[in-house]
């Protein structure tokens, strides 16, 4: 074992590749988990492993994962009222930054004896090229390539290595022993630097990305998320799938990795947390020592994209003749991560989902979600739902009637004080664990958040003003996406009694021929 622990490091490079090599985890793989979605506790599932990254908001269930790092902020509050038993809130990390531009935040606490260590890559799949969607998420696989780097971290360093990619960012996620903290920076810096991109390597990542594509299409709640956010935002980067297509990812080779990997992998790039029982002049030690010869790009590219246009007005109607029921899905364009107003979201997110639990009891025994996506450039608010296929009109209807009674009148009091307590109730874990704080001061490098405590002071003071303010913002101009899959033959004369609807491919009409006049001889 000791002589398989070496080989994962820079100076022996593991080379025995496997075809089983696992996935990188990505958010939008929940779809696999949708059915259990009414459950104490939504989970979501790739091929090997449960994913902690996209939390809903479904009946009895998790909120979205924004709303999740807004509550995480909410305990912060909670534990200071709360008796001294209470958990403490974390100190404020040491910031450094190492002169190839890394950033890096430490917090050390000498009687941990494990560590965490996460960098997050400030670039994601809004960066995939033109029509190779899963860019991305296929370099990220190539960082560890060999499973055998992930068995390392379980069996030798009681850890865990997780990789996972969004619109923004890639955030590598490794746990282990603090007496081994420097070999696990030495894995990272060989994934970072020293990892060979191989033509068969790559081919071989590709394939099995494909063939985990393909399998989670057959999914009518993977295809309705997929549909939703197409219909919403067209060729937005918002619009393609993190993950790619069948389609796209088989267009992406070798130079596109290598072309990626060159323009967004670099330290200037990047920001890494340290969190665990390493003193700071060690830890800064092994940084300089280990990824101080990690290159500093010339320039990073900016975040800056069209907004497309409004989405179609029209309901479209995916047609799966097989399915029994059907899926709904409803969106608007929401507010980017960084805006003033997202705590105020996020309880206008619990505040839509009980109405329209309320308006639609039924909803209570099918999958069913409210979410707000946020990004660095925009987001999506998002409803969804499961339902009987002669209930699809009714469905989207009331989304619209909550949408519109947020515009005209607050929430109670009542109301607003429920969710608030709920956030803090639902996810008050995590504030011991390492891995949940270092995606709170990632979050708050990405996207320039104010601190901690000043979000917290800012949350008390929301009032049902400002939620009727918010859902102003929001709702009153904004153009609908909604998208219902389904079998068509049903759903089409239920839906059309209230909404114009699109079937692809239903409404073509043949063109007449061509009228040919002959040529005049000369």
């Amino acid at each position: 074992m000791q002589q398989q622990a070496k080989r994962l490091t820079g100076r022996f490079p593991a080379s025995k590749l496997r075809p089983d090599a696992p996935l990188i985890e990505f958010p939008e793989l929940y779809w696999l988990g949708l059915a259990i979605c009414n459950k104490a506790q939504a989970q979501m599932t790739t091929e090997a492993s449960i994913l902690p990254y996209q939390m809903t908001t479904c009946t009895h269930s998790k909120t979205s994962m924004r709303i999740a790092v807004i509550a995480i902020l909410l305990s912060l509050s909670l534990s200071s009222l709360s008796s001294a038993r209470g958990q403490q809130n974390p100190p404020e990390p040491r910031h450094e930054e190492l002169l190839n531009g890394l950033r890096v935040l430490i917090w050390s606490q000498p009687t941990n004896v494990n560590v965490t260590v996460a960098l997050r890559i400030h670039s994601g799949a809004a960066f995939d090229l033109a029509g190779k969607s899963g860019t991305m998420a296929l370099l990220a696989d190539q960082l560890f390539p060999d499973p055998e780097t992930h068995d390392f971290f379980v069996e030798e360093l009681g850890g865990n290595l997780q990789v996972t990619v969004d619109y923004d960012a890639m955030n590598i996620t490794m746990t282990g022993r603090a007496s081994e903290f420097e070999r696990m920076l030495e894995i990272l810096r060989t994934a970072l630097i020293s990892t060979p991109v191989t033509t068969s390597t790559v081919a071989r990542l590709r394939e099995a990305r494909i063939k985990a594509n393909r399998e989670m299409s057959m999914s009518p709640p993977f295809i309705a998320d997929r549909a939703i956010a197409r219909r919403l935002f067209g060729d937005y980067p918002y619009g393609q799938p993190i993950i790619g297509t069948p389609e796209t990812l088989v267009r992406i080779d070798r130079a596109d990795l290598l072309l990626a990997r060159e323009r967004f992998h670099n330290p200037d790039n990047g920001t890494l947390v340290v969190i665990g029982g390493v003193q700071e002049t060690r830890a800064l030690r092994a940084l300089r020592q280990l990824l101080g010869a990690w290159r500093k790009s010339d320039k990073v590219a900016p975040s800056t994209f069209r907004m497309p246009d409004n989405p179609d007005a029209r309901t479209l109607i995916v047609d799966i003749p097989s399915a029994e029921d059907a899926e709904v899905r409803m969106a608007i364009r929401s507010l980017p991560r960084s805006d003033r107003d997202q705590l105020v979201v996020a309880l206008l997110t619990l505040l839509t989902r009980d109405r329209w639990r309320a308006a639609l009891p039924d909803l209570d025994h099918n999958a069913f979600y409210v979410r707000d996506e946020s990004y660095f450039l925009s987001g999506m608010f998002v409803l969804g739902a499961s339902v009987r296929t002669k209930e699809t009109g009714k469905v989207i209807e009331t989304g619209r009637n909550i949408f519109h009674g947020f515009v005209d009148s607050p929430p109670t009091s009542e109301e607003l004080e429920r969710v608030r307590n709920e956030l803090v109730l639902l996810l008050t874990k995590g504030l011991d664990k390492p891995a949940t704080i270092a995606d709170m001061w990632l979050d708050a490098e990405s996207y320039k958040l104010p601190s901690i405590a000043d979000q917290v002071r800012a949350l008390k003071k929301i009032t049902p003003t400002d939620v009727q303010r918010v859902a102003v913002r929001l709702f009153r101009d904004a153009s609908l996406a909604s998208v219902v899959v389904g079998n068509s033959t049903l759903i089409k004369p239920d839906l059309e009694r209230s909404v114009k609807v699109e079937i692809p491919g239903a409404n073509r009409e043949t063109a007449p021929p061509a009228v040919v006049t002959p040529s005049k001889n000369p």
